[in-house]
């Protein structure tokens, strides 16, 4: 039995919008002529529209959903978070790009291929697709929530709904259609969520200043952003959640390693006509996700004060990920809740086109190019085959979403985990490439094994805070590598 407020009408506008997004996305894509249209588009795409892909692609459903239930259940403390963001999008900007538009990349791994050797790009691009299989299908799952939620269907059946059309238009449209798509979902799942923030103030008595007084109730201030905790003991502070330093220093790292090594990122990135154009897309990502993640905190805030200050296990849920869908299907009204519902999911099967384009991209341009079947192939043979890795990729990552059932912590926590558990060695082999001209392949190899394996270590023998993982990975991966190299060199050619 579906809840209470959402209505035949709502159901036909999903499923005009799901069927429209898929139509749309093939249509816009046009011919893809070989591999460099499919997953470039033939390095022509636009930098505002690459820009817009990309908050698309990184944040929409984790977005949507997590954000509002971090603030809903605590603070702003995840602005600290946010701030390091931004810092680590500049030096993107200023460092990586640059270095990857000196010579005519195709992949983030491509950088270190010319840098380090064939087999270390080989390598990195693979460890890549692990973290990016694992980390796609928390994305996936956490868009089932809603959906589960809306339809009462089963998390397995959302997942396939979601997952079925948006493999059609990505197998079929290639980047062109992926990056189009994200445009059009960003505008569609904020103009849901603003719809949402302003009915919530229309029903509350005093509109905001109800919103001031919940938050700053009981002698609390959930409109705190800085957490000044220093803790007791080093430990302690590495424990704690959300800390200022951490925030800064830890966004700062993971956006190094998401915007500069991640290829569902670089792909987009490496779209652009010119290193200028690049620049400026990865800008427009930095100014607006700013503003997108201080708007979906206090978005939060919001639903906190509608609901009377209670918590979310008071309102019947297991998790705060699922306040804000909870408020849509119950409380919009018939068409908006379906507009909404709609922005919910096409914004996720832009995200999970993304991974699924990227995963394929990376798997044909660094790892299949270079057999003997991939070295033989003609413009008509590199389009068959970057479709085979597409579709394979996509019916991967539906059935890697079926995985996660654990609802008891927030989605975007758990997915940002994943992902820290690789990007800090990825990040600290770019590192050694573009700052240690006298590393070779050895050393880089050693220092990202190690990285790997000091991540693994962190990961399973402490409870320091996520924030911090990237960081430490790279640091351990920039010092053993350049320990090898100083060790090689003393002893001398064997």
């Amino acid at each position: 039995m579906s809840p209470v407020g959402f209505a035949p009408l709502d159901y036909v506008i999903v499923s005009v919008y799901l069927i429209g997004v898929t139509v749309a996305g093939i249509l816009i894509s046009g011919r893809q002529r070989s591999s460099r249209d499919y997953f470039l588009g033939g390095k022509e795409m636009s930098w505002w529209s690459v820009g817009f892909s990309i908050v698309a692609s990184e944040t929409s459903t984790l977005t949507f959903i997590s954000i509002p239930g971090l603030a809903f259940k605590g603070n702003l403390f995840f602005m600290q978070l946010v701030a390091g963001y931004f810092i680590g999008r500049l030096i993107v900007s200023l460092v990586f790009i640059p270095a990857y538009y000196r010579g005519d990349l195709e992949t983030a791994y491509d950088f270190i291929g010319k840098r380090f050797g064939l087999p270390l790009r080989k390598y990195t691009s693979t460890v890549f697709i692990i973290t990016r299989v694992l980390a796609s299908g928390v994305r996936l799952f956490a868009t089932a929530i809603p959906v589960h939620l809306i339809t009462g269907f089963g998390y397995p059946a959302c997942i396939l709904l979601i997952g079925g059309f948006t493999l059609v238009y990505t197998y079929l449209g290639g980047l062109k259609a992926v990056v189009a798509m994200d445009v059009v979902q960003l505008f569609i799942y904020l103009g849901g969520a603003v719809a949402a923030m302003a009915l919530i103030l229309h029903r509350l008595p005093n509109g905001w200043s109800d919103v001031v007084a919940f938050a700053t109730s009981n002698g609390q201030d959930k409109f705190a952003f800085i957490n000044g905790h220093t803790g007791t003991s080093l430990a302690s502070f590495l424990m704690a959640p959300y800390t200022l330093l951490g925030g800064l220093l830890g966004g700062t790292f993971l956006t190094m390693a998401s915007h500069g090594t991640d290829q569902m990122l670089v792909q987009r990135l490496l779209a652009c006509r010119t290193r200028w154009d690049s620049q400026r897309a990865l800008m427009l990502d930095a100014t607006f996700i700013l503003l997108q993640f201080g708007f979906f905190l206090v978005l939060g805030l919001c639903l906190y004060a509608f609901y009377g200050g209670a918590s979310f296990q008071e309102l019947g849920l297991s998790t705060s990920d699922e306040v804000f869908p909870k408020f849509i299907v119950e409380n919009l009204p018939t068409g908006l809740a379906g507009l909404v519902v709609a922005g919910v999911l096409a914004s996720a099967m832009g995200t999970l086109s993304s991974s699924i384009s990227s995963l394929a991209s990376s798997t044909y341009l660094d790892l299949f190019k270079f057999t003997a079947r991939g070295r033989s192939l003609d413009e008509r043979g590199e389009i068959r085959w970057s479709r085979i890795f597409t579709l394979i990729w996509g019916v991967l990552l539906i059935g890697g979403a079926m995985l996660f059932t654990d609802t008891k912590h927030p989605v975007v926590e758990l997915g940002l985990k994943i992902a820290s558990l690789t990007y800090g060695g990825l990040l600290g082999t770019f590192f050694l490439g573009l700052f240690f001209k006298r590393t070779i392949q050895v050393d880089a190899t050693i220092g990202f094994a190690c990285g790997l394996l000091a991540m693994l270590a962190i990961l399973t023998f402490t409870k320091v805070d996520f924030t911090w993982h990237t960081l430490i990975g790279s640091g351990v991966t920039v010092l053993v590598g350049n320990a090898s190299c100083f060790l090689r060199e003393r002893m001398g050619p064997p």
